[in-house]
């Protein structure tokens, strides 16, 4: 039976990162669930498209159970996150990915995603491929210059553009 997948999205969201994923989730008939990590459900792609996410990064707090699997969907994350840091649907969206990397569930994601999951505290030891810009600030795991990084539970990509390197083991992996 296929696992459940959270994608959560941040507002913008690279468009062209997260719909790889959901293209893959969908054609591999993988149910998934699509977080705005915002205020509401309406949020933009870099390239200015509007999009409607399923729910919000508050309603996925405390029902991580729920799903086996996190994707993190990058886009201008460290920059939006760095002028709203204190918002209530970023200190969620922290909460949700330590509640998953804690319970061991897959941590899926691309550019900041390790950065993201670093800041969380669940990156103690693996190997993450994170955006080049990303690398200085990976103090706990091991951040490569590979395009994909496999390490247990942790599938990780450098950018957008390097997700294909991870997705065959990423689909066979929520199988």
């Amino acid at each position: 039976m296929a696992k459940k997948v959270a994608v959560l999205a941040v507002n913008p969201v690279n468009g062209f990162g997260l719909f790889q994923y959901l293209e893959a989730f969908f054609e591999n008939g993988i149910s998934y669930k699509v977080f705005a990590v915002a205020s509401d459900k309406e949020i933009k792609t870099n390239s200015g498209i509007t999009m409607l996410a399923d729910d919000v990064i508050a309603n996925l707090k405390g029902h991580e159970d729920d799903f086996d699997a996190l994707v993190f969907g990058c886009g201008d994350a460290i920059p939006k996150f760095g002028e709203n840091a204190e918002a209530p649907y970023n200190k969620d969206m922290m909460a949700v990915i330590k509640t998953f990397g804690d319970k061991g569930k897959l941590m899926i994601g691309h550019c900041a995603a390790g950065m993201i999951f670093e800041f969380a505290g669940i990156t103690e030891g693996k190997k993450i491929a994170v955006h080049p810009l990303a690398k200085a600030a990976i103090q706990k795991g091991k951040a490569t210059d590979e395009k994909s990084e496999i390490d247990g539970n942790f599938y990780t990509a450098q950018t957008e553009n390097t997700i294909w390197t991870m997705m065959d083991e990423v689909i066979k992996a929520l199988k």
